[in-house]
């Protein structure tokens, strides 16, 4: 093990946990320098307390109190494991002398003037009991130490009101990622002085299609990187000081996870310490209980704040727990204001970065500051202060990516979309219309596609090499897949209108292996016309002098997600295969807000591999973390686009305005 940067980890902590940006854009970067640097000590007193909880565990929590007190202030409050003390370098600080640069979601909450408080979560770093990840909240039996986070939610609070001064009664929460799951999981059963809350990048059902599996695909390398650094200690602790990376000895993590390529082989690549929280993730790879008692979801009942549920078109982590919260939020508490926001913004980039644009792609705006002054202060300040806001909040406020605006919607997806599908045809066709009859063979004319998935040539899902699951991926150009000959690619004409696709995607596929087993891959792309202006050296941060990427024919990922085919009628119960026999799989790619602009054409590519992305699939019927190298077999797949057997991608498409 050698110590290293870690890019999104270190974003990760940076933006979630109240710290500023360490690894970001070098603009972001350039102004966070060039600002003046206050001392929050003059402003604000900091204590620590460590707050017994109805089992009499406690719980480290720090308070940062402003000095001025002639007014009262609200509470707000960030639950997190990955301690209270963290700085901009990841590094971790305990000591009521030490201070961050920064105390709250952004500097006009320290301005404005808050009781911010921050909590070591149950088992983690200072904080007494026994730490489970994704904390079940309706448990049997718990085990010594263990709590409910509601719970110990409440507990604080109650503690809070009755020791802190100069309070006004009302507190509100935040967190982004594993943060934001404490966020939704302590405002179930609230207590009565939580007004606000605001789950963002809520990790909210890990097996189903957040963190840790996608569409039953397990997310390999993200996963890898994250476990092999996030590793239970003995607590109270303040260590790890600092979190150590892998080194994967190689400058490319396709080399890597190729060469190991099992998952036992994986797994024996790290220490006992680092196996503990990742092997489970690995070995239940079925929708069991495992992750369905962890799944928070099902309980987000009797919750008394207003909810503002924040996520990014972009976040590679948790791109669907934020709409996961938000719907189960308004089937179980119609009464409350039930808000949610999202934005073209990487995991938690809406906390730290301008979010002007990410890798070649530009949103020409600033939507972090939209977001941090416009919707994430107004926010707090009307239901902790009463300050009214200068523009009401929309239910849903969404970026519209493509045409770069902010759209206002009463709910998700959009109701005046409307369902329509575009079809696969012969000859790499991608229409409104459903195909005509087709010849049963490969050829001109046929009715279907074919190509061959070999694990031992998987598909990358960048087109460079790279250990760290990079940011950008998720609008990454596509040009180096499309000439694969395993990659199957459908585009539409050139568009002569706007199309504008809003809501969730469905792929509904007839498909064939001549394996047991097979994972599908599809990704909708906007494709750039052949002649497109460059980009703009200076916003990103590139020397003026040097040429600036041209984005003409750019293949812009809008979304992707496999669906690992074993899994097509129960994520439970897993079904091989028939080889070569035609079936019908539909499932949930993701939801976008992207229109495809006039000039552009849509294209869809159909996959069985996207590595290490996800981990390989062996292609024969397997428990996965258990299979031998001798299990992974090439196959052929085929896709059917003939009268009875249309294949095509389901998309909401809003009305021309």
């Amino acid at each position: 093990m050698t110590r290293r940067p870690l890019p999104l980890l270190s974003l990760m902590l940076a933006l979630a946990f109240g710290a500023p940006l360490a690894h970001g854009a070098a603009a972001a970067e350039a102004a966070e320098a060039a600002a003046p640097q206050r001392d929050l000590r003059e402003t604000y007193t900091k204590y620590e307390y460590r707050i017994p909880m109805r089992d009499g565990t406690r719980l480290f929590t720090v308070v940062y109190a402003p000095k001025d007190a002639s007014k009262p202030y609200p509470f707000l409050v960030n639950r997190t494991p990955y301690s209270v003390g963290v700085n901009a370098d990841g590094e971790r600080h305990y000591g009521e002398d030490w201070f961050p640069k920064q105390i709250g979601p952004s500097k006009e909450f320290e301005d404005a003037g808050y009781i911010f408080v921050k909590q070591d979560v149950r088992g983690r770093y200072m904080s007494e009991g026994k730490w489970v990840e994704m904390t079940p909240h309706a448990s049997g039996k718990r085990a010594a130490g263990e709590g409910q986070e509601s719970q110990d939610m409440f507990d604080t609070m109650e503690w809070l009101l009755k020791h802190v001064p100069n309070n006004n009664g009302k507190a509100g929460i935040y967190g982004i990622s594993y943060p934001g799951f404490y966020t939704s999981a302590s405002i179930i059963d609230s207590h009565p002085s939580i007004k606000a809350a605001s789950p963002q990048a809520p990790v909210t059902d890990l097996y189903m299609g957040d963190d840790s599996y996608h569409g039953g695909a397990f997310m390999l390398a993200a996963n890898f990187g994250f476990y092999a650094a996030f590793t239970e200690q003995q607590n109270p602790t303040p260590l790890p000081k600092t979190w150590s990376s892998f080194d994967y000895g190689a400058a490319d993590g396709y080399d890597f996870f190729l060469q190991h390529r099992t998952m036992r082989n994986i797994l024996g690549t790290l220490s006992p310490n680092q196996r503990a929280l990742l092997a489970p993730t690995i070995e239940h790879d079925t929708y069991d209980a495992f992750w369905q008692t962890r799944a928070i979801a099902p309980h987000l009942k009797n919750i008394k704040a207003a909810v503002l549920t924040v996520g990014g078109w972009f976040d590679a982590e948790d791109p669907q727990g934020p709409f996961t919260t938000y719907q189960s939020i308004k089937k179980y508490n119609p009464a409350i204001y039930n808000g949610l926001v999202i934005g073209p913004w990487v995991h938690g980039g809406w906390a730290g970065l301008d979010g002007k644009r990410l890798g070649q792609v530009s949103f020409d705006r600033k939507t972090g500051e939209d977001f941090r002054t416009g919707i994430q202060f107004p926010f707090f300040e009307q239901h902790l202060k009463g300050v009214k806001p200068a523009r009401p909040l929309s239910e849903v406020t969404a970026f519209e990516t493509g045409s770069n605006v902010w759209r206002h919607y009463d709910a998700w997806p959009p109701r005046p979309a409307r369902a329509r599908t575009l079809y696969f045809g012969t000859g790499g066709k991608l229409t409104w219309q459903q195909p005509a009859a087709a010849a049963p063979g490969n050829g001109a004319g046929a009715a279907y596609d074919e190509y061959v998935s070999d694990p031992a040539k998987p598909v990358p899902y960048i087109g460079y090499a790279s250990t760290d699951v990079p940011k950008e991926y998720m609008v990454s150009d596509q040009r180096f897949a499309a000439t694969r000959p395993d990659v199957l690619v459908y585009r539409s004409e050139v568009l002569e209108e706007d199309v504008t696709i809003a809501g969730p995607v469905t792929p509904k596929l007839f498909v064939s292996t001549s394996g047991t087993d097979a994972d599908w891959v599809v990704k909708l792309i906007d494709v750039f016309p052949a002649e497109y202006p460059s980009t703009d050296p200076q916003e990103r941060g590139r020397d003026v002098a040097a040429p600036a990427p041209s984005l003409a024919g750019y293949q812009m990922l809008v979304r992707g997600n496999p669906l690992r085919g074993k899994f097509r009628n129960s994520f439970e119960q897993p079904e091989a295969f028939t080889p070569n026999k035609v079936e019908a799989i539909s499932y949930h790619l993701g939801d976008v807000n992207h229109t495809f602009r006039r000039g552009h054409r849509i294209m869809v590519q159909v996959q069985s591999s996207w590595f290490p992305l996800v981990d390989l699939n062996p292609q024969t019927f397997v428990s996965i973390p258990q299979a031998k190298p001798e299990d992974f077999i090439k196959a052929t797949q085929r896709v059917y686009h003939a009268p009875q057997m249309q294949s095509g991608l389901q998309v909401l498409v809003m009305p021309a305005q």
